[in-house]
């Protein structure tokens, strides 16, 4: 018997069954026909652009990546496909190998609004919003109504801190007036200029409009805290309501509350969540972790027993209730799985310190005691640069909040990162930090590829997550806390209180007390006294609060160190 030959169909066709499943809603249909495409068609660099596309409608900007990565290498010279790459690749959070893409073809592209647009987001995303600035600009010079560079840009301008970003959001929302993030941007700039009655009927709008978006809920959230509204997220019960099938609002809202240590009441909403979604264990998890907070550490323990799922946070955080009921064996099993898939989670590293300090393991000496880990270092040319950005802060603080799901507990915080501001004052200070914490590097003890913080000594370290706290005297203070990102968290100290009170160690930072949440009597491994023009920097692995004082200001900037993406 003679078979007939192999019918195949055309990367046309495939596109248009694929496209015609999308439609219709049938996202698996459109998934297999993309599949079923790429095994015929897989050296096809056309086909490989359609189905990209189609990816990121499907919201997989992983698997577009994938395809236009395979069309700009079928066809090097073709710029349509490296500036697809660099968008999907920025889509899927890897905006440094986007910038590469986007490099190759820069001569062809910077002509171009889509080009210039979409490496603005790029840079953007990378970090570099002085580059994003100028690209948008770039963008809109050549189209001045391209809708997702007047996005971009007014983004760009509010996180620069530019007098601009008000006009420039409502320039976009002249050409996309149903963008919500437009109007939570408007909102933004008009709260930072001072009209919180004009942000706050936005903000109400935006919740009432669009109840299951996070975004605007939690901004609503910010300023009815700051109005000293004690129901300050009671909105999100409403939005609960108003779309009883999203599990993301229970979740968000309770996350909100244990922010600022409402766990006994975050417990509960975890709790009405898990009742609503019982399919979701994720709600189970959380209830148990609200309520071992909150001191019900039986509740945690009957949750605990049952639940199924062994993801990363439950294994953290049943670490933590096992701390709490004086189970370190068991607390130390759990950390050591999460360490053994990630060796550099700062969280699991930070509680196993805990554990070897609870059980006088030696090995905490080498995690957090070892000489030069933690130290107080002048900053470099202080002086000078010093004095003008404490007099810009001060600016910036006297229309900052309290921020939302931080270690404060009063005073402000800046907004935003304090290192993505324009004013050559914060430049000038950012440069004497970078050269601070090479002075720092250099001073550590050799490369240790066991430990959390010296595995990475020789590394390229980046600073991130720039802020400024100012804190004043009464009782506000730092919660002892974590920065997770961070490889090294820090403090600069730019202006101190005077009178200390009964305390002769009030206003000190404070290494390595446990959180309240643990309920460990154990004191700090080592507090330093602040001293202006300094900088206290220690292992992101070490937590760290400060003591409150009775008078005075206190003012800091602090940041992470982390690692250098680099791109492949």
């Amino acid at each position: 018997m003679v078979s007939g030959p192999v019918t195949t169909l055309s990367p046309s066709d495939w596109r248009n069954r694929a496209l015609s499943a999308l439609r219709a809603g049938r996202l698996d249909e459109a998934r297999q026909h993309l599949t079923s495409g790429t095994a015929e068609h897989a050296r096809d660099a056309a086909w490989r652009s359609s189905a990209g596309n189609i990816a990121l409608e499907l919201g997989d900007p992983k698997a577009a990546a994938e395809h236009f990565g395979k069309a700009a290498g079928l066809e090097p010279d073709n710029p349509e496909y490296a500036i697809n790459y660099g968008i999907a690749l920025t889509s899927a959070g890897r905006p440094q190998e986007a910038l590469v893409s986007f490099a190759r073809v820069e001569g062809a592209g910077r002509n171009s609004a889509q080009y210039c647009s979409a490496r603005g987001a790029a840079e953007r995303a990378a970090g570099d919003k002085s580059a994003a600035a100028l690209w948008y600009d770039r963008a809109l010079a050549i189209e001045p109504t391209r809708a997702k560079a007047l996005h971009g840009r007014a983004r760009v301008a509010i996180e620069r801190g530019e007098d601009t970003a008000l006009g420039r959001f409502e320039r976009a929302l002249s050409v996309n007036p149903g963008d919500a993030d437009l109007w939570l941007g408007r909102a933004q700039s008009l709260d930072v200029k001072g009209d919180t009655a004009g942000a706050r009927s936005i903000a109400e709008q935006l919740a009432d409009q669009a109840p299951h978006w996070e975004e605007g809920l939690k901004f609503l959230a910010q300023l009815r805290l700051a109005a000293g509204e004690p129901n300050f997220a009671s909105h999100y019960g409403q939005a609960m309501d108003r779309v009883p099938q999203d599990p993301n609002i229970p979740v968000a809202w309770a996350s909100i509350l244990a922010g600022l240590d409402f766990n006994e009441e975050a417990a509960e909403v975890a709790a009405k969540g898990g009742a609503r979604f019982p399919e979701h264990q994720l709600f189970a998890l959380l209830e148990a972790i609200y309520a071992g907070a909150a001191g019900e550490d039986d509740r945690a323990e009957k949750i605990f027993s049952v639940l199924q799922m062994r993801t990363t946070d439950r294994l953290i955080h049943e670490a933590r209730h096992r701390i709490r009921r004086g189970e370190f064996a068991k607390a130390e099993y759990l950390l050591d799985d999460v360490i053994e898939d990630d060796p550099d989670s700062i969280t699991a590293w930070a509680l196993r310190g805990i554990v070897w300090r609870s059980t006088g393991d030696p090995r905490e000496e080498w995690l957090h005691r070892q000489a030069g880990l933690a130290e107080l270092r002048p900053l470099h040319d202080w002086d000078a640069v010093l004095p003008p950005a404490i007099a810009l802060l001060h600016e910036l603080h006297d229309n900052s909040p309290l921020p939302l799901g931080q270690s404060l507990r009063g005073g402000s915080q800046t907004r935003g990162l304090l290192f993505d501001r324009i004013e050559p004052e914060l430049a000038a200070l950012r440069d004497a930090i970078v050269a601070t914490v090479e002075a720092h590097r250099s001073n550590l003890p050799p490369q240790d590829v066991t430990h959390p913080l010296l595995r990475h000594r020789d590394a390229a370290w980046q600073i991130n997550g720039s802020w400024s706290v100012r804190l004043s005297g009464g009782g506000d203070y730092h919660t002892s806390h974590i920065h997770p990102q961070g490889v090294i968290s820090s403090a600069l100290y730019c202006e101190l209180p005077g009178q200390r009170g009964d305390d002769p160690q009030a206003g000190w930072l404070e290494l390595g007390r446990p959180p309240p949440d643990l309920r460990l009597d154990l004191p700090p491994i080592r507090t330093i006294e602040p001293i202006v023009g300094h900088l206290a920097l220690f292992p992101s692995t070490l937590y760290h609060g400060t003591r409150p004082f009775a008078e005075d200001r206190r003012m800091t900037v602090a940041f992470d160190v982390t690692l250098r993406p680099e791109a492949n």
